[in-house]
Protein backbone atom coordinates (compact mmCIF):
# COMPACT_ATOMS: atom_id res chain seq x y z
CA UNK A 1 0.00 0.00 0.00
CA UNK A 2 1.38 3.54 -0.88
CA UNK A 3 2.00 5.29 2.28
CA UNK A 4 0.19 8.53 0.99
CA UNK A 5 -3.07 6.36 0.67
CA UNK A 6 -4.27 6.80 4.30
CA UNK A 7 -4.18 10.48 4.18
CA UNK A 8 -6.23 11.07 1.05
CA UNK A 9 -9.47 10.13 2.97
CA UNK A 10 -8.45 12.70 5.38
CA UNK A 11 -10.77 15.79 6.14
CA UNK A 12 -9.59 18.95 4.54
CA UNK A 13 -7.56 21.23 6.75
CA UNK A 14 -8.96 24.64 6.71
CA UNK A 15 -7.08 28.21 7.10
CA UNK A 16 -8.02 30.05 10.09
CA UNK A 17 -9.40 33.40 9.86
CA UNK A 18 -7.52 36.18 11.54
CA UNK A 19 -10.11 36.86 13.83
CA UNK A 20 -10.39 33.42 14.98
CA UNK A 21 -6.74 33.76 16.11
CA UNK A 22 -6.91 36.31 17.91
CA UNK A 23 -9.91 34.87 20.02
CA UNK A 24 -7.63 31.87 20.38
CA UNK A 25 -4.92 33.74 21.92
CA UNK A 26 -7.43 35.93 24.37
CA UNK A 27 -9.63 32.21 25.27
CA UNK A 28 -6.11 30.69 26.14
CA UNK A 29 -4.82 33.59 28.18
CA UNK A 30 -8.76 33.56 29.98
CA UNK A 31 -8.58 29.80 30.45
CA UNK A 32 -4.53 30.02 31.50
CA UNK A 33 -5.98 33.19 34.05
CA UNK A 34 -3.75 35.46 32.71
CA UNK A 35 -7.25 37.42 32.30
CA UNK A 36 -8.88 36.69 35.39
CA UNK A 37 -12.81 36.36 35.86
CA UNK A 38 -14.08 40.09 36.64
CA UNK A 39 -11.19 41.49 35.10
CA UNK A 40 -11.31 44.18 32.04
CA UNK A 41 -9.51 43.34 29.08
CA UNK A 42 -7.22 45.73 27.28
CA UNK A 43 -8.88 48.18 24.76
CA UNK A 44 -9.37 47.05 20.83
CA UNK A 45 -6.61 49.62 20.33
CA UNK A 46 -4.52 47.86 22.37
CA UNK A 47 -5.11 44.37 21.49
CA UNK A 48 -4.82 45.45 17.86
CA UNK A 49 -1.67 46.93 18.55
CA UNK A 50 0.05 43.73 20.44
CA UNK A 51 -1.22 41.25 17.58
CA UNK A 52 -0.64 43.41 14.77
CA UNK A 53 -3.88 43.11 13.24
CA UNK A 54 -6.32 45.72 12.37
CA UNK A 55 -9.68 46.79 14.97
CA UNK A 56 -12.37 44.99 12.94
CA UNK A 57 -10.56 41.86 13.40
CA UNK A 58 -10.21 42.69 17.00
CA UNK A 59 -13.73 43.50 17.05
CA UNK A 60 -14.53 40.12 15.66
CA UNK A 61 -12.43 38.27 18.08
CA UNK A 62 -14.48 39.61 20.64
CA UNK A 63 -17.76 39.15 19.71
CA UNK A 64 -17.25 35.24 18.85
CA UNK A 65 -15.76 35.35 22.64
CA UNK A 66 -18.76 36.93 23.79
CA UNK A 67 -21.27 34.64 21.76
CA UNK A 68 -19.08 31.80 23.61
CA UNK A 69 -19.83 33.29 26.60
CA UNK A 70 -16.07 34.39 27.68
CA UNK A 71 -16.41 37.99 28.18
CA UNK A 72 -19.28 41.06 28.17
CA UNK A 73 -18.89 44.03 26.78
CA UNK A 74 -20.26 47.23 28.19
CA UNK A 75 -21.06 50.49 26.14
CA UNK A 76 -18.72 53.10 27.31
CA UNK A 77 -17.05 51.02 29.89
CA UNK A 78 -14.98 48.19 28.32
CA UNK A 79 -14.71 44.49 27.92
CA UNK A 80 -15.33 42.53 31.12
CA UNK A 81 -14.04 38.73 31.45
CA UNK A 82 -17.36 36.50 32.42
CA UNK A 83 -15.53 33.02 32.60
CA UNK A 84 -13.76 31.14 35.71
CA UNK A 85 -12.62 27.49 35.55
CA UNK A 86 -13.89 24.91 38.35
CA UNK A 87 -10.92 25.07 41.24
CA UNK A 88 -10.15 21.17 39.57
CA UNK A 89 -10.17 22.07 36.39
CA UNK A 90 -7.50 21.25 34.05
CA UNK A 91 -7.07 24.57 32.36
CA UNK A 92 -4.34 23.18 29.57
CA UNK A 93 -7.47 20.69 28.51
CA UNK A 94 -10.10 23.02 28.85
CA UNK A 95 -8.18 25.63 26.42
CA UNK A 96 -7.26 22.91 23.79
CA UNK A 97 -11.18 21.79 23.72
CA UNK A 98 -12.29 25.67 23.54
CA UNK A 99 -9.94 25.71 20.65
CA UNK A 100 -11.04 22.67 18.75
CA UNK A 101 -14.63 23.52 19.35
CA UNK A 102 -14.23 27.13 18.34
CA UNK A 103 -12.74 25.80 15.33
CA UNK A 104 -15.58 23.84 14.18
CA UNK A 105 -18.11 26.24 14.43
CA UNK A 106 -16.42 29.09 13.24
CA UNK A 107 -18.36 31.90 11.41
CA UNK A 108 -17.74 33.68 8.54
CA UNK A 109 -15.38 36.71 9.31
CA UNK A 110 -18.31 40.26 9.25
CA UNK A 111 -15.37 41.93 7.47
CA UNK A 112 -15.18 38.98 4.80
CA UNK A 113 -18.82 39.33 4.23
CA UNK A 114 -19.01 42.84 3.95
CA UNK A 115 -16.34 42.82 1.27
CA UNK A 116 -18.42 40.42 -0.78
CA UNK A 117 -21.62 42.20 -0.12
CA UNK A 118 -19.83 45.69 -1.47
CA UNK A 119 -19.01 43.77 -4.58
CA UNK A 120 -22.28 42.02 -5.67
CA UNK A 121 -24.65 44.25 -4.11
CA UNK A 122 -24.02 47.20 -6.02
CA UNK A 123 -24.68 44.90 -9.29
CA UNK A 124 -27.84 43.42 -7.72
CA UNK A 125 -29.35 47.40 -7.19
CA UNK A 126 -28.11 47.94 -11.14
CA UNK A 127 -30.33 44.89 -12.40
CA UNK A 128 -33.40 45.33 -10.24
CA UNK A 129 -33.64 48.90 -11.28
CA UNK A 130 -33.58 47.61 -15.43
CA UNK A 131 -37.15 46.62 -14.31
CA UNK A 132 -38.64 49.71 -12.93
CA UNK A 133 -41.27 47.65 -10.71
CA UNK A 134 -42.36 48.51 -7.37
CA UNK A 135 -42.60 45.28 -5.28
CA UNK A 136 -45.09 44.66 -2.04
CA UNK A 137 -42.31 42.51 -0.21
CA UNK A 138 -39.35 44.84 -0.44
CA UNK A 139 -42.10 47.59 0.52
CA UNK A 140 -43.28 45.44 3.80
CA UNK A 141 -39.65 44.74 4.75
CA UNK A 142 -39.61 48.52 4.61
CA UNK A 143 -42.01 48.93 6.52
CA UNK A 144 -41.15 46.37 9.20
CA UNK A 145 -37.70 48.33 9.70
CA UNK A 146 -40.01 51.21 10.30
CA UNK A 147 -41.66 49.87 12.88
CA UNK A 148 -39.08 49.12 15.55
CA UNK A 149 -39.27 51.31 17.81
CA UNK A 150 -36.95 49.79 20.94
CA UNK A 151 -34.35 47.86 19.01
CA UNK A 152 -33.22 46.67 22.77
CA UNK A 153 -36.53 44.59 22.74
CA UNK A 154 -35.59 41.13 21.74
CA UNK A 155 -38.67 40.90 19.70
CA UNK A 156 -38.46 44.03 17.57
CA UNK A 157 -34.57 43.46 17.50
CA UNK A 158 -35.09 40.07 15.84
CA UNK A 159 -38.35 41.62 13.65
CA UNK A 160 -35.65 43.93 12.61
CA UNK A 161 -32.52 41.58 11.61
CA UNK A 162 -35.19 39.21 9.58
CA UNK A 163 -36.41 42.33 7.64
CA UNK A 164 -33.16 43.95 6.85
CA UNK A 165 -32.14 40.55 5.59
CA UNK A 166 -34.92 39.63 3.43
CA UNK A 167 -35.02 43.60 1.83
CA UNK A 168 -31.41 42.83 0.84
CA UNK A 169 -32.88 39.72 -0.33
CA UNK A 170 -35.79 40.87 -2.13
CA UNK A 171 -33.65 42.93 -3.79
CA UNK A 172 -32.24 39.96 -5.52
CA UNK A 173 -35.49 38.48 -6.28
CA UNK A 174 -36.43 41.93 -8.21
CA UNK A 175 -33.95 41.40 -10.91
CA UNK A 176 -35.65 38.05 -12.22
CA UNK A 177 -32.58 35.96 -12.56
CA UNK A 178 -32.41 32.76 -10.57
CA UNK A 179 -28.67 32.78 -10.23
CA UNK A 180 -28.80 35.98 -8.63
CA UNK A 181 -31.39 35.05 -6.18
CA UNK A 182 -29.51 31.72 -5.24
CA UNK A 183 -26.51 34.20 -4.65
CA UNK A 184 -28.10 36.21 -2.07
CA UNK A 185 -29.46 33.51 -0.31
CA UNK A 186 -25.98 32.55 0.09
CA UNK A 187 -25.36 35.79 1.49
CA UNK A 188 -28.72 36.15 3.42
CA UNK A 189 -27.66 32.52 5.20
CA UNK A 190 -24.26 34.25 6.84
CA UNK A 191 -25.93 36.96 7.72
CA UNK A 192 -28.11 34.47 9.92
CA UNK A 193 -24.96 33.80 11.78
CA UNK A 194 -24.38 34.49 15.13
CA UNK A 195 -21.14 36.44 14.76
CA UNK A 196 -22.60 39.05 12.50
CA UNK A 197 -25.75 39.54 13.95
CA UNK A 198 -23.52 40.01 17.71
CA UNK A 199 -21.62 42.96 15.53
CA UNK A 200 -24.52 44.26 13.88
CA UNK A 201 -26.68 44.40 17.32
CA UNK A 202 -23.37 46.01 18.74
CA UNK A 203 -23.26 48.40 16.38
CA UNK A 204 -27.06 48.92 15.50
CA UNK A 205 -28.58 50.22 19.46
CA UNK A 206 -30.49 53.38 19.82
CA UNK A 207 -33.48 54.34 17.77
CA UNK A 208 -32.07 56.87 15.94
CA UNK A 209 -29.41 55.08 14.01
CA UNK A 210 -32.46 52.51 13.54
CA UNK A 211 -34.24 55.24 11.52
CA UNK A 212 -30.84 56.39 9.48
CA UNK A 213 -30.82 52.93 8.31
CA UNK A 214 -34.32 52.20 7.71
CA UNK A 215 -33.58 56.35 5.21
CA UNK A 216 -31.10 54.14 3.37
CA UNK A 217 -33.08 51.28 2.58
CA UNK A 218 -35.64 53.70 1.01
CA UNK A 219 -33.44 55.67 -1.07
CA UNK A 220 -31.68 52.29 -2.07
CA UNK A 221 -35.58 51.07 -2.96
CA UNK A 222 -37.12 54.28 -4.73
CA UNK A 223 -33.53 54.57 -6.79
CA UNK A 224 -34.70 50.95 -7.86
CA UNK A 225 -38.29 51.51 -9.17
CA UNK A 226 -37.31 54.92 -10.83
CA UNK A 227 -35.01 52.80 -12.59
CA UNK A 228 -32.09 54.50 -11.83
CA UNK A 229 -29.15 51.82 -11.15
CA UNK A 230 -26.49 53.91 -10.64
CA UNK A 231 -28.61 55.69 -8.25
CA UNK A 232 -29.93 52.21 -6.66
CA UNK A 233 -25.48 51.29 -6.83
CA UNK A 234 -24.66 54.36 -4.99
CA UNK A 235 -26.73 54.27 -2.31
CA UNK A 236 -26.32 50.78 -1.37
CA UNK A 237 -22.40 51.73 -1.32
CA UNK A 238 -23.00 54.71 1.15
CA UNK A 239 -24.62 52.17 3.61
CA UNK A 240 -22.40 49.23 3.42
CA UNK A 241 -19.84 51.50 4.47
CA UNK A 242 -22.02 53.12 7.13
CA UNK A 243 -22.75 49.49 8.38
CA UNK A 244 -19.22 48.61 8.00
CA UNK A 245 -18.23 51.67 10.18
CA UNK A 246 -20.68 50.59 12.90
CA UNK A 247 -19.77 47.20 13.03
CA UNK A 248 -15.97 47.58 13.13
CA UNK A 249 -15.31 49.30 15.92
CA UNK A 250 -16.45 50.19 19.52
CA UNK A 251 -14.35 51.89 21.90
Amino acid sequence: MNSVEPFISAPGFKAKQVYEQIADAIRSGIVSGAFPDGSRLPSERELALRFGVSRPAVREAIGALQNEGYVLTRHGSGTYVTWTPRPDADTGALAAAGLVQASVNADISPTSILDVRMLIEPAIARLAARHKQRDPLAEQYLQQMSDVRDIDDPAQQAAWNTADSMFHRQLAVMTRDALVVKIADEIAKSMDQRLWQRLRDDGIYDHQRIQLYVAEHRLIYEAVVLGDGDAAAFYIEGHLKRVRADIATRD
